[in-house]
């Protein structure tokens, strides 16, 4: 099947690419035929943010732009959104569905980059390397053995078992680790993990604990002091999932009284915006603490494919409006058609509008070749294939009817 041309011409299509989106995603956007490609090495924010988005029909963001309701309602053409990273924590997704922006995020291409750390980090702190590397970096010659241990035989515990924490597991057996995990829903076990059915018992079974857990209302301070003090003496704690997971100032307390012996941490409740931000935390300098600038998925293999990955579905949502891995809009995996105009009528999600519609295509006899329906709690998304012969009279209509969101023709 040939290349459907869009209506909206492709080199008028600004694209915008902030915090140095991996060139994979460019590479992409250009080879798909669109040239008005705006690019920023850093976050952006305020008015200049604002005014980046004016004229905007996609931005692609990673972690540190924030898009709030207040961005997102000014930015009158933005189409879709592209989360370049695992989560969508940076866009206020309830204001992107009731705009009718299609948001997408790529929630497995650095799972294995986050994995590789947590066992390299885990490796670090049994062996108590920090201590060793900084006794050394000041001329001390430390060889003494004592609290470094081999990791073969230890238990780990994963503290949620999803597409990182099960990707971690299948690393730690394979070097003899024994794996355990706990998560709020039910998981079957890869290889020999065996699942344990509360924290708490995790923790007091497992000499190595890994958060591999989702920003959430209930996730937020999940290990605060309470659930720190189930830790005992020799116990290791690695934290690569949310910032805000780990009471911090908890776990300095819990460290320096020697209840933990270790800890690596990736991600903070407060991180710069950029490298030229200074970085604080009440973790710097105590005793066997690994500390990473949040980049358990900043490998170049990890943001290639994330590139690829996230680029590819903002491109299929423009060209075809196909929506899969959505995470505001409803979720559609549209065909391709030939010989049709294919119209995407978004629009609050209440009785009566697919009926209008209808009405309308009634009315305007009007020949359907395909239509497309999904619905979430807050909005509809309806995609009509309509015969090349029959008049686009169809879209000014769908524009007038209530409720509507966002209306566009494709082609």
């Amino acid at each position: 099947m040939s290349p459907l041309k869009t209506s909206f011409p492709k080199d008028k299509m600004k694209i915008v690419l902030l915090e140095n989106i991996s060139q994979s995603a460019l590479d992409s956007f250009t080879k798909a035929g669109y040239t008005h490609i705006e690019q920023h090495t850093g976050a952006l924010s305020g008015e200049e943010l604002d005014t980046v988005l004016k004229d905007a029909k996609v931005v692609c963001v990673r972690s540190k732009t924030q898009l709030t309701e207040e961005v997102i309602t000014k930015a009158k053409k933005l189409v879709a959104i592209g989360c370049f990273c695992i989560g969508t924590n940076q866009v206020d997704l309830e204001a992107a569905n009731k705009a009718g922006v299609c948001v997408f995020n790529a929630p497995f291409s650095n799972t294995r980059s986050v994995a590789e750390l947590v066992i390299a980090s885990a490796i670090m702190l049994i062996r108590r390397i920090p201590d060793k590397n900084r006794a050394a970096h000041a001329g001390e010659w430390d060889k003494d053995s004592t609290n470094a241990h081999e990791i073969r035989g230890k238990r780990l515990g994963v503290v949620g078992y999803g597409h990182i924490g099960s990707q971690v597991s299948i690393l730690a057996e394979a070097i003899g680790l024994r794996v355990f995990y706990y998560d709020v829903e039910n998981k079957l076990p890869l290889g020999n993990a065996e699942e344990i059915s509360d924290l708490k018992s995790l923790i007091e079974h497992c000499d190595i604990l890994t958060l591999h857990v989702p920003g959430t209302k209930q996730t937020q301070n999940l290990f605060d002091e309470q659930v720190l003090n189930w830790f005992q003496k020799g116990q290791l704690l690695v934290n690569m999932s949310r910032g805000d997971v780990v009471d911090i100032s908890a776990l300095k307390e819990a460290l320096e009284e020697k209840r933990i012996s270790g800890a690596a941490i990736d991600v903070f409740p407060e991180e710069p915006k950029n490298k030229d931000e200074m970085f604080t935390s009440p973790l710097q300098n105590v005793s066997n603490v690994i500390l990473t600038p949040h980049i358990g998925g900043s490998t170049e293999e990890a943001q290639w494919n994330i590139g690829l990955d996230v680029s590819s579905k903002l491109i299929k949502y423009i060209e075809s409006g196909a929506s899969l891995g959505s995470k505001s809009i409803p979720e559609l995996s549209l065909p391709k058609m030939e010989d049709t105009h294919r119209i995407l009528h978004i629009h609050k999600n209440v009785s009566g509008v697919l009926s209008e519609i209808n009405s309308i295509i009634s009315k305007l006899d009007v020949n359907i070749l395909g239509q497309y329906l999904s619905t979430n709690l807050e909005v509809g998304y309806v995609v009509l294939d309509i015969s090349k012969n029959d008049s686009l009279d169809t879209l000014k209509e769908f524009k007038r009817i209530d409720h509507t969101i966002k209306v566009r023709i494709l082609y």
